[in-house]
């Protein structure tokens, strides 16, 4: 049967696997952004002022990440939430981005640091740029190894290259870990890598009513097992420096390659 696809850019028909192989593709992608809309951006949407009310004390590593940058560091909060880490060091300059505008309108009160909306896998930020960037438990949001992976190269695309007068620009990453039996949700290794984790609004809108029952949302989460968040660092071009677990999270710190 012959294809019935448009010709590609030297004027030949691609074959009917090529074509059927670029079909697949684009539906599966289509399929993961319809996916993670209705599970994850819908709900922080719908759970933010929630979400922000407790999230407030920022974590060991992840502060002295922010502590240990240069006086004038200029940088990057990937996923930033409520923006509970724009002030941790008031010598640098961040720029934080959400894919919820709910969000990042709460975060948009550190001031001075700038705040806007956008998506992890297509950041609006040039190439080479920034001195740092964290981007704290967001990667697990995203549904297919591809997607993750991704999402990571898009970072370390924003990173300055090392040079002869500098190491470069770093990232640290944090997700949640699948080892965490010590922990009230009892996941460890052997269990499914990827769960629907329940919030509970507690928070009723304005014209509630007082007899209406907590409505329960649900995320989507990936959870890494050990090594696989440096696999996907250098899978995404970067090279790891360091990397740990803490608290039922696993986390790295990575440069850009740039082999």
């Amino acid at each position: 049967m012959a294809s019935s696809s448009f010709p590609d850019s030297t004027g030949n028909l691609p074959d009917e696997e090529a074509y059927e192989e670029a079909y697949e593709e684009a539906y599966e992608e289509a399929y993961e952004e319809a996916y993670e809309e209705k599970n994850v951006h819908e709900v922080y949407q719908q759970i933010a002022e929630h979400f922000s009310s407790t999230r407030y004390k920022p974590w060991p590593i992840v502060e002295r990440f922010l502590k240990g940058l240069a006086p004038g560091s200029i940088g990057l909060d990937v996923g930033c939430g409520n923006g509970k880490y724009l002030s941790v060091n008031k010598d640098v300059f961040i720029v934080a981005s959400d894919r919820s505008e709910n969000l990042a309108r709460i975060a948009v009160k550190h001031q001075p640091h700038s705040t806007v909306v956008a998506d992890i896998l297509n950041l609006p930020h040039p190439d080479s740029l920034f001195d740092f960037a964290i981007s704290i438990a967001v990667v697990h949001h995203l549904s297919s190894p591809e997607r993750r992976i991704q999402a990571i190269r898009e970072i370390l695309r924003t990173l300055k290259p090392a040079s002869d007068k500098s190491s470069g620009g770093r990232v640290l990453l944090y997700v949640w870990a699948l080892e965490q039996k010590t922990s009230r949700r009892g996941w460890d290794k052997g269990d499914k890598q990827d769960v629907m984790v329940p919030w509970v609004l507690k928070s009723k809108p304005a014209n509630g009513s007082p007899d209406d029952e907590p409505k329960t949302f649900h995320r989507y989460y990936h959870l890494y097992e050990a090594t696989e968040l440096e696999r996907d660092i250098e899978r995404a071009g970067g090279r790891v420096l360091d990397s740990g677990y803490e608290k039922d999270n696993w986390w790295a710190i990575a440069t850009r390659s740039d082999e």
